[in-house]
């Protein structure tokens, strides 16, 4: 397998540390609020390359956080909690505003078929091992007191930019957004490892710890959790590119640091997932969640389909043209698939070619866009429906867009377009146009859609 590595920055050969267990660690959501579409692009695409990498034979070990404190508005460690923003726009405390979220987003992820990762923690069930992390910078010299918190010492590290390739003169306060003057840092790039009470009067979640009550600032959480369940050497970190910096050159800052060693080696991101206006946010226009898509009746495995058939390293531009042209190709697809005759041998030696050929595009950066197009020249060739079906199966292990599984038709024709084509073939009826009558009642018989003529009109049955 090939991966792009952002500490590189090149495709490299993946190579684990131990082949018989990939450890692969995702940055979970911050769940003070539905996750936007957007967000949820990255999960997508972090599925994948853990289904990919089990398609290709690896047993991978996943592990991701539930940020429920700590995480704040600003980049420069500044602003005010997520959580606690959470909590008093909807007048609840902030664990309870953290246990809605956490399953709404999970419910999120299964409408998306997202694999839920193997071990997912929350930042508020490990409050001691950031203590001991950060306990042990301090001794080192890596961190230091002051203004009531315990701060990175940046300056302590020669390669501290090695993910971004920045110089320190380029991330100034100013130039980027949400980069502020803290009087309180002795270089503009350290960061908060603990808020004391001395900052952030009204925040709910407090511990104990020598430095005084406080909570661990946001970069520390995905440290702490990596380490305990992954252990010092990581094989694979992944996440959105808005992490690479301040996040993830942070995470790497302070592990390395703690450990003495390097820690992971490969580091993966997806782009960004824009509206016609640019970077989607929570704060922007129409707030575009799983939710919202299923409202207006789109199957949210559509906007799985349109996902993959961008690269994930590309940025991609929601519209709802675009996805209403993705969710017809969609149905489209299923309902080949679904006429495929399961009868007869699987031809082995044709599935193997095909099967080498469907590795060896997603397994080059996961470039599912070259597996669909695959898939359709699969559908289109002159393989026996036996064997067709059930390389479709086996790709959909990865793809994840239930091409094989039985459901109910209804649930993936729009009725509304019945009801459409319907009144187009009544018209047509009218028009003495009965071969224009008949493609529509054939095709919508090819969508498991059949139609009966009767005194009071046109009705129509699904069946599966």
């Amino acid at each position: 397998m090939k991966i792009f590595n952002t500490l590189t920055r090149s495709v490299e050969e993946f190579v684990p540390n131990d082949a018989s267990c990939v450890t692969m660690y995702t940055c979970g959501p911050t769940v003070y609020h539905f996750a936007h579409i957007g967000n949820l692009r990255t999960y997508i695409f972090e599925d994948v390359l853990e289904k990919t990498l089990n398609y290709l034979g690896y047993s991978v070990k996943r592990a991701m956080n539930i940020t429920d404190v700590g995480h704040l508005s600003s980049d420069s460690d500044s602003g005010e909690d997520k959580m606690l923003k959470g909590a008093k726009r909807e007048n609840k405390s902030v664990l309870e505003i953290a246990e809605f979220y956490t399953e709404a987003f999970k419910k999120d992820t299964e409408s998306l078929n997202i694999k839920w990762p193997e071990i997912v923690s929350r930042a508020t069930d490990n409050i001691e091992e950031y203590i001991k992390i950060i306990t042990k910078l301090l001794s080192m010299g890596y961190a230091y007191q002051s203004g009531g918190n315990v701060y990175f010492d940046t300056s302590k590290l020669k390669d501290y930019y090695k993910l971004t390739n920045h110089k320190i003169d380029e991330m100034v306060t100013g130039v980027r957004e949400g980069v502020e003057e803290d009087s309180s840092k002795r270089n503009q790039a350290d960061f908060v490892l603990w808020f004391t009470k001395s900052k952030f009067e009204d925040q709910t979640l407090k511990w104990d710890s020598p430095w005084g009550v406080g909570y661990p600032g946001w970069h520390i959480e995905c440290s702490g959790i990596s380490m305990k369940y992954l252990g010092e050497h990581l094989d694979i970190h992944c996440g959105g590119v808005d992490n690479i910096f301040p996040h993830h050159t942070n995470e790497i800052a302070q592990s390395e640091s703690y450990l003495g060693h390097d820690w992971c080696k490969y580091w993966v991101h997806g782009e960004h997932l824009n509206d016609v206006s640019g970077k989607m946010a929570k704060s922007k226009g129409e707030f575009l969640t799983v939710s919202l898509l299923q409202e207006k009746n789109y199957n949210p495995l559509s906007y799985r389909f349109m996902c993959l058939n961008t690269p994930y390293r590309k940025v991609l531009v929601f519209t709802y043209d675009h996805l209403d042209n993705t969710e017809q190709a969609y149905k489209k697809l299923k309902n080949k698939v679904k006429s495929l005759k399961k009868e007869g041998e699987v031809d082995k030696e044709v599935f193997d070619t095909y099967d080498n050929r469907f590795k060896e595009a997603i397994g080059n950066d996961l470039n599912t866009a070259n597996a669909i197009t695959l898939l359709y020249e699969l559908l289109k060739s002159d393989v026996n429906d036996q064997t067709k079906y059930a390389l479709v199966e086996s790709w959909d292990s990865v793809l994840s867009l239930d091409l094989t599984k039985k459901e109910d038709v209804s649930s993936i024709v729009d009725i509304s377009y019945i009801e459409e084509q319907i009144e187009k073939r009544n018209r047509a009826k009218q028009e003495k146009n009965y071969a224009l009558a008949d493609e529509i009642r054939i095709s919508l018989e090819g969508q498991g859609v059949y139609l009966k003529d009767t005194r009071e009109g046109t009705t129509y049955e699904i069946k599966n």
